[in-house]
This record gives C-alpha cells, structure tokens and sequence, in this order.
C-alpha cells in the first residue's frame, strides 16, 4: 500500500472535549482524544479509502489527554495516531512519529498486521538504538474505525443465571463453526456463525447455560509465529480492549463487526444462553523490547507498562508474554474499568474470565488481594454485578493464588483438574483431597465467606489435551508448532490406557471411552461451576497435540464429521440429571451434621453430607490418609438442600449415593442400610456407553460388586 499524506491545513479542527477517550461521533462531526502523559505532540491521521493519510495536530491538550473535534468525519472514518517525544529507550521512553499508532479506546479495527521491518520503533537489530526507526509503519499495521451503532436490542437483559444452575461451555468463535455442516459457508468461524440455529441447537439440546469465548478483543499474531507461517489462533495477544475482533466478522471491519457481535449475543440470549468473555488485560500485543510499536508503546510506554526499575529499556514480564500493564497507574486502570463496563453495557455481555488475574492483582511486586483492581471493581455498580471469572495463577514469583482471590470472584479450580486428573489416572493418592473437590473445594473457598460456586470446576481447558487426548497420549505431540516438540505442559497428570496414541485394540479403545466417562461424570457430580471444553462430549481430539496456539486449522477446529453420538447422550443426560437434582448443585456446603427426625433407634441419623468406604461403614481418620485407597462412596441427603426456585420456595431432592471406583480390578461395596436408605436405584453407570443400564436396577442394601473403573450414580429410595 502506498500512504499519501496531505498537509495539515486541509483540515479545521475545532478544541473539542478531552472526555470521553476515543473517537465519539455526535451526528455532524467527531471528537478525538488520546491520554499521554510524555507526548510533547499529537497528530491525528485520518485515511482514505484510497489510502491517502491526512494528518492534523491537535493543540489542546486537557490533563493529559489530547483531543480535537473534526467536522464531517462519520463513522467507518479509518483513523490512528502519531505521538511526538522523546526517544530514549533506557528511560523507558519509545515515543516515534514515524509509527502509526491505534487508539486504545478504538471500538472497532480494520486492516491486518504485515510482518515488515517498519512495525518496530527501532532500527533494524539494535533494539537499544537511541535513533529510532524513521520508516513509515501505516502501510503495515491496524487501523481504528470511528463506529456508531444503534442496535435494536428491543427488550434484551444480562440474563444473570444463578450459579448453582450455571454450565459453562468454553469455546473458540472461529473453530466452533469452521466445519459444522449446518451453517452456511459464509458464516462459518464468524459471531454471526455462533448465533445461527444449527449451532444454537447443539448447545441448547446439550443444556449448557453460558459460552465462554476465548479472546474477542480484537488482537494480531506475535511476529515469531508470522516468521513460521503460523498465526495466534486462541487469541491471547490483545491489542484493542473495546473492539471485537474484526476476523471473526462476516459483515466486513469497517464497522459491521460491532453490529454482528451484538446480534450474536442477543441471538445467545433469546436462546437461554449466557456470554463470558476471556480477557486478556494483564498484557498487550507489543512484546517485549524486541516488539512491535503499535498502540500502547508508543503512546506512553513508561505510563502503560511495568518497566524494570533497574533498567527501564526492559519490561518486567509477569505474564510469559514480553510485558505487564501497570494497572498501578490511574490511566491504565481506567482504561480497564472502562473496557469491561463497555462490553457490560453497550455489548451486554454476561462476565468475564481473566486470564493470568494475579499479574493484574500485583501491587508493587507481591500478589495482593487488595490491590486497587480489585477495589475498583467491586464498588463499580456495572461490573460487579456480572459474573467474574479469575485465573489464579501468573508466571511470577507467588503468582500460584488458587483460592485467594476475594468475594465475589468466583476461581479456575486448577486443584480440582490436577485432583481428578490424578484419580483417574491411577496415581496412588488417595481420596480425602478428591471429596474435597467433589463437594466444592471448602478448603479453599469457606474461609472468606464464598460459596461452592467459587469454584470453577474443570478437568480440560483450550490450553492442554482435549479430553479424548488426555486418555490416548501419554507425551505431547506439538510438532507442528515449529519449537521442537519444548512448548506445552510435560506433566499431564494422565494416562493413555496402555498405548500411545490412536489403536484399534478393541478393549483399549473400550478403556478410553470409559474413562472419558468417568472424567465427565467427576465434573458434572461435582458441587460447584462445571465448564466444559467445547467438543469433549463428543470426543474431539488434538492428535495429541496439548498446546495448539498458533494452529488455525482442522487441528484445532471443531470436527462435526467425527461426532460420538453415544458419548455426545451421554453428556446430555448428565447435564439434565444434574440440572434436575439440587443436591448436586449446593450454594451452600454441606456440613457432614446429623439431620434431625432421621434417626433410628440404635443406629442415628443420616448427615447431609457422609462418606462411605467399601466396607459399608464411614470412612475412618486411618481411611482419609491411606493413600492407596481407589473406591470412596459420597453420600448426598436431599432433604438437607438450601436452593430454592425463582420464587422462593424451598427445593427438596431426591438423595443421592455415588460411588467412585478408580481401581483397575472390580470391587465389592457394601450399600448402607436404613437410616441411610432402603433400596438404591442406579441410574448412570460409567461402564455403559451412555450411562444408562441396560435396565431399571434396583437393590437392596448389602454387598454388590462396582466394575473397574467405574462411577455410580444411585438414587436412595425410602419406604412411605
């Protein structure tokens, strides 16, 4: 592309407002403004669509930010910056006019990033160069669009689904659609793609009751993936905060992104279904000190990122990524706190879940759960009301925070996926941390005051093994990401049942699929949030590959070819049955108390929560430290339940017996007699490809033997 840049005079701009930030159009014209707190001068850069840049300083400068009101300037106007300062990377200073800059507050972006020299502020290899780089970046990097939208949201709400009855699916926009057969070719791996009914019905059918959406905001490829012919598929390399992501829009980036993105989530609504965004506020797209300068950088690097204090040319990178916002500073907070209530209000999405959110509660250098973040967004009146979603962890000294974050943040349960993960796996570890998990985490989350719902209960996530994979590969497979197989997590906590990879061996392919089902059956018995990785009920694989990234292809995209129907009911019915059945649900936990008026004379009472042993008696201090142990029966009184429906009234459940039997040779149990109940009815069964016996069974108290490797569900059955 060639850029040809008009003179200055051939536009009029009028003082304007320094508030708000970004481009507001008012009907005749549109006011600009852009915070930097070093500039010593702005140019707005507007471009046609021939591609001739015309250029205009704007004088005012109010507090720090600069601004300009532009007469005739409409939206799908393509727009950027050019901040003038000082160059002097050791004083952390990367000001460059020669580098198209995109405004933070951009509410949609057009054009692509081009791998080329002029994308870096410095000049050819040498990175601390005091001369910066005078090539023109405007011909190679993205631009912002001036939008205006008003959206027919008729009588659209957050539908604020109450914890206890959330299901979260967490899927990829782009790869749910890419090859589902009911979606028109047009469509597919678009926001207009997710909303079409051929899709809307799996999810409603499979009863999920919110998507989780890996990164919208919109975001480039790191220039070493674009050096290997790869590109950044999950999304993890945010460059505008308030745009969605212009490729996963089939209505063009000038402007139609924002259009379709709400239609989506209305789409989402109208059909039960939630919206989460994951968002990535810890880092930005520019890298380290090697990066491109494409927005933040060359705004004001010292007033957006963590520098080093002991040399100020480098980053201090808590997110494995190049470098850190510093959400310290009030510029940048604000920018935070404006994107999330922007996508609350204007794209009325339903929460959030924050990748890496202990870079973002660092204060100074320590995690700090009273970091100013945190402050701020629980007084906000919009954002706190919204579902928050917090990845506990960073790569930092102390970044490991499962279970510290405060109320009312609800946690990624990473306990709870390496617990089960080890289980199943076969690994000797006993069973007193996996009741912890299975009734929601009170050890991590009671102490504060939160709920069982504090815990995001997951076994699988985007970032590993697919479930199918966890049990068919015992090493990663990440060839194809060019980095010689070193990338990706090395220690699984898996097992691929006695062969590497893919087999025809009928009773290794039977083992697999049932321990895929013990897997999904751990989740979704579990009390807490259970969040699905989109295409595990229905046995979606990687080819082992635990890292897929930068794998924009029939890798990672969902195949709708290779469907496991069994499987695919089998989930279905665990959702129903959990959905259908309180106890397994709690908002509250259970507290192991004898329930009153269930006592018989010589024997007691039932508890609301109890945990048997083979034997038929309750676990013993000897039994909760035995770490060979593989068979633990949770006991679930439904009469202790304290949900109630939207009208107040209390639910009462059936109550519930589950067995989990991790051992690979058959068991014999001993079913607990009355008080605990009269007969037991199985209702799933793990080792029946989709759970459900052959035939009602029903049996009385006593001895009866548990397959290998097995789940029972069983319903207590009382006499009237």
């Amino acid at each position: 592309m060639i850029v040809r840049v008009t003179e200055p005079a051939a536009l009029e701009v009028w003082p304007g407002s320094p508030a708000p930030l970004g481009a507001r159009w008012d009907g005749t014209g549109t006011n600009f403004a852009l915070w930097s707190a070093g500039a010593q001068a702005v140019d707005l850069c507007l471009f046609d669509d021939d591609g001739t840049e015309h250029r205009q300083r704007l004088e005012e400068s109010t507090h720090q930010v600069w601004h300009g009101r532009i007469s005739g300037v409409a939206p799908g106007q393509r727009y950027g910056y050019r901040v003038h300062g000082w160059y002097d990377p050791a004083a952390g200073l990367r000001y460059n006019p020669a580098k198209l800059l995109l405004d933070p507050y951009a509410h949609a972006v057009d054009g692509g990033l081009v791998l080329d020299p002029a994308m870096f502020g410095y000049p050819g290899d040498a990175v601390d160069s005091t001369t910066p780089d005078g090539r023109d970046s405007a011909p190679v990097v993205p631009r912002g669009v001036v939008t205006h939208d008003t959206f027919p949201w008729g009588g659209d709400q957050p539908l604020r689904t109450s914890w206890s009855d959330t299901v979260i699916y967490e899927l990829h926009v782009r790869g749910a659609t890419m090859c589902h057969p009911g979606v028109p070719a047009a469509l597919r791996g678009t926001y207009a793609g997710l909303a079409h009914p051929a899709f809307l019905e799996h999810l409603t059918s499979l009863g999920v009751t919110a998507v989780e959406l890996l990164p919208v905001h919109h975001f480039v490829s790191e220039p070493h993936l674009m050096r290997r012919g790869l590109t950044n598929y999950w999304g993890y390399n945010t460059l505008g905060y308030f745009a969605p992501h212009a490729a996963y829009s089939s209505a063009g980036s000038g402007g139609g992104q924002v259009t379709e993105f709400k239609t989506m989530v209305k789409e989402l609504h109208a059909a039960g279904i939630e919206v989460i965004l994951d968002v990535v506020y810890n880092h930005t797209a520019e890298g380290d000190h090697t990066g491109p300068t494409l927005s933040f950088k060359g705004i004001d690097n010292p007033g957006y990122y963590r520098l080093d204090a002991g040399n100020p040319a480098r980053y201090t990178d808590y997110t494995g990524c190049g470098n850190t916002l510093d959400v310290r500073r009030p510029p940048v907070l604000a920018l935070l706190m404006d994107s999330l209530r922007y996508w609350v209000t204007e794209m009325h999405v339903d929460g959030f879940r924050f990748d890496l959110a202990s870079a973002l509660a660092r204060s100074m250098h320590d995690v700090d759960r009273l970091s100013a973040f945190f402050d701020v967004v629980h007084q906000d009146p919009v954002v706190s009301q919204v579902k928050l979603i917090a990845e506990p962890w960073d790569v930092g000294p102390g970044g490991y925070q499962v279970g510290n974050f405060p109320p009312p943040w609800t946690e990624w349960n990473g306990r709870y996926r390496d617990t089960v993960r080890d289980v199943w796996s076969g690994a000797h570890v006993g069973v007193r941390d996996l009741a912890y998990r299975l009734t929601g985490s009170s050890d991590l989350y009671r102490s504060d005051g939160r709920r069982p719902f504090a815990s995001i209960n997951f076994v699988t996530a985007h970032d590993g093994f697919t479930m199918a994979d966890l049990v068919s590969y015992q090493g990663k497979r990440n060839e194809a990401n060019g980095e010689g197989n070193r990338d990706g997590e090395s220690h699984n906590r898996n097992w691929n049942c006695g062969v590497e990879g893919p087999t025809d061996d009928p009773d290794v392919v039977a083992l697999r699929a049932r321990q895929v089902r013990n897997h999904l059956a751990t989740l979704l018995l579990s009390t807490g949030v259970p969040m699905l990785t989109a295409g595990d009920e229905f046995g979606r694989t990687q080819q082992g590959n635990n890292n897929a990234y930068c794998q924009d292809n029939e890798l990672s995209w969902m195949d709708w070819k290779a469907v496991d129907e069994d499987l695919l009911a089998y989930v279905t019915r665990l959702i129903d049955l959990r959905r259908k059945a309180p106890a397994l649900r709690q908002e509250a936990f259970f507290e192991g108390h004898e329930l009153p008026g269930t006592e018989l004379p010589g024997v007691g009472g039932t508890r609301d929560l109890a945990w048997f042993a083979p034997s038929g008696g309750q676990l013993t201090v000897a039994d909760w430290f035995d770490t060979g142990l593989q068979t633990l029966g949770m006991y679930l009184d439904g009469r202790a339940v304290r949900l109630r429906d939207p009208h107040g009234r209390r639910l009462v459940d059936d109550s519930w017996l589950v067995w989990l039997h991790a051992g690979p040779e058959p068991v014999t149990v001993r079913l607990p007699g009355p008080p605990w109940g009269d007969g037991y009815e199985l209702v799933l069964s793990t080792e029946y490809a989709t759970g459900s016996p052959p035939r009602t069974a029903v049996v009385a108290p006593g001895p009866i033997e548990i397959p290998s490797r097995c789940v029972w569900l069983m319903r207590i059955l009382r006499r009237p």
